[in-house]
């Protein structure tokens, strides 16, 4: 039994409606799947509905952008509560500050005679959290590049001329904002952040895991992590970050995560509820 914790929909980048989505996974032959939308909830509804559908545990998730000293780095909230009104509010927030990002970027991009539309690139999203790869879409149906490659290599990576810096809570506030909505805060792909210098704070502000293993992440890589896991007891937990078909091949079922990761999970869950102590074996799972 696998799973796979890293999946996104069209409730913000990805391609794949929930239903899509939960499809793959079984064609995929998972257990257990999580959406990790960023900065929305909406899709976790729909999502698993279609997992009773088809069979599939689910979990519901989100990723948060957040920034520990000059560090940008995503932070996956496992098992929140979708109706918890702090966190609810607070996404409502952070979808307007991506709406507003959109509109630069549409901005910049017609500075350069490129006459985009932000309406365009909403039509697009047809989301509450646009993203740079929403605009790239747009670009490219536009005619203006040939591919997403293009788009993002021309204009939308950082240092290009349309890249608009993105809004970012501090790590702490986000992991205080996932726990307090019920839920465990998990940094996404940490070999991406090159940065594990940040752990330890993170840790002592109350990280509950890293996500060791990602499509980013090389074997030798994903092992690294898996020993940082463990020696700050940490849980590990692992996923595709498939968007659909935005990137490609889709990922999902790339990453397979043994279904013991998420038994320890479920029992860190549990734990919130009742304040006690992790036992250490589950704290340092086997790898």
């Amino acid at each position: 039994m696998f799973a796979d914790l890293h999946l996104h929909t069209n409730f913000s980048d990805g391609t794949y409606t929930p239903e899509q989505l939960a499809e793959r996974a079984s064609e995929s032959k998972l257990a257990a799947v999580a959406l990790t939308d960023h900065d929305t909830v909406e899709g976790c509804a729909r999502m698993a509905a279609a997992c009773a559908r088809a069979g599939l545990e689910f979990i519901p998730a989100t990723e948060l952008t957040a920034e520990v000293d000059g560090n940008e780095l995503h932070l996956l909230g496992y098992f929140v509560d979708t109706q918890n009104p702090r966190l609810l509010a607070e996404m409502s927030r952070f979808q307007r500050v991506r709406q507003n990002r959109i509109r630069e970027m549409v901005a910049r991009l017609n500075q350069l005679n490129i006459p985009l539309e932000s309406d365009a690139v909403f039509a697009v999203a047809n989301c509450r959290s646009p993203g740079r790869p929403h605009v790239a879409r747009a670009l490219v149906m536009g005619g203006f590049c040939a591919n997403l490659d293009e788009a993002f290599e021309r204009f939308l990576k950082k240092t290009r001329p349309a890249w608009v810096p993105k809004f970012k809570m501090s790590a702490l506030e986000a992991i205080e904002l996932i726990h307090q909505a019920d839920g465990l805060a998990v940094m996404a792909h940490p070999g991406l952040n090159r940065a594990d210098e940040i752990i330890p704070a993170l840790v002592r502000a109350g990280l509950d895991g890293l996500e060791c293993f990602h499509t980013k992440h090389t074997p030798a890589v994903g092992e690294h992590y898996v020993r940082l896991a463990k020696e700050f007891g940490l849980l590990i937990t692992g996923g595709s970050d498939c968007h659909g078909l935005s990137k490609g091949k889709p990922l999902i079922g790339t990453i397979k995560l043994p279904y013991e990761y998420v038994e320890h999970l479920k029992a860190a869950k549990a734990r919130r509820h009742s304040n006690a102590p992790a036992p250490r074996s589950e704290l340092r799972p086997a790898s």
